[in-house]
C-alpha cells in the first residue's frame, strides 16, 4: 500500500520509500472555481438566443479577466510573505502562476465545446448543454482525484466526486429555472 504524506501532491515510491512529487497542479481549488465559473458564464449568456460564438467569446473573456485578476490578487498577497522569511515579487509572481493554472486550464474543455458549437460542428444548443455536463464531469473527476491523492477509501471518493459535481448540477438547474 502506498503511503501518503501529509502534502496530498506528494507521495512515497512504493518500492523505495521516496518521497516524489506527483503532477496535479491543475487539481486546486482554482480548477473548481474556474470550471463553475464557466458553467455559470454559460447558463448566464447561453439563453435567450445567444449563439455558441457569442458565449465562447464572453467565457473566454471573462475567464481571461479572472484569471489575470487571480494572478495579480496572489502576486501581491505572496509578496514579502514566505515560510523562510521574505519573497521577491518574482518568486510571488511565479508562484501565483502555478496555483492559478487550474482555473484557467480548467476552463479549456468547456469552451472546446463551445467552439464546436461556433464551427457549427454541434447544434449551438447542443454545444451549449454538452458543455454544462462537462463541467459536472469535470468536477466529478476533480473531487476524486483530490480524495485518492489523500488516499482516502473508495467510498469517500465517491462522495468527493458527487459532491463536488453537484455545483455543476446547480448551474444546470438554474439554466433550467433561469430559461
Amino acid at each position: 500500500m502506498m503511503t501518503m504524506s501529509p502534502d496530498p501532491r506528494r507521495h512515497r515510491h512504493p518500492s523505495n520509500g521516496t518521497l516524489r512529487r506527483v503532477r496535479v497542479d491543475y487539481i486546486t481549488e482554482e480548477s473548481v472555481y474556474g470550471t463553475v465559473l464557466v458553467s455559470g458564464m454559460i447558463v448566464a449568456t447561453g439563453g435567450h438566443g445567444s449563439s455558441s460564438i457569442q458565449v465562447f467569446v464572453t467565457v473566454i473573456s471573462t475567464v481571461a479577466v479572472f484569471w489575470a485578476a487571480h494572478v495579480y490578487a496572489g502576486t501581491i498577497a505572496g509578496h514579502g510573505l514566505d515560510e523562510g522569511g521574505r519573497s521577491g515579487l518574482a518568486s510571488s509572481f511565479r508562484a501565483a502562476l502555478r496555483r492559478s493554472l487550474g482555473f484557467l486550464t480548467s476552463a479549456l474543455p468547456q469552451s472546446a465545446v463551445l467552439l464546436l458549437g461556433a464551427l457549427h460542428t454541434i447544434d449551438d444548443t447542443a454545444a451549449l448543454w454538452a458543455a454544462l455536463w462537462l463541467g459536472v464531469a469535470i468536477l466529478a473527476v476533480l473531487g476524486f482525484t483530490v480524495f485518492a491523492l489523500r488516499g482516502d477509501s473508495w467510498p469517500i471518493r465517491i462522495i468527493g466526486a458527487v459532491t463536488t459535481a453537484l455545483f455543476g448540477v446547480a448551474m444546470i438547474v438554474l439554466k433550467a429555472v433561469i430559461h
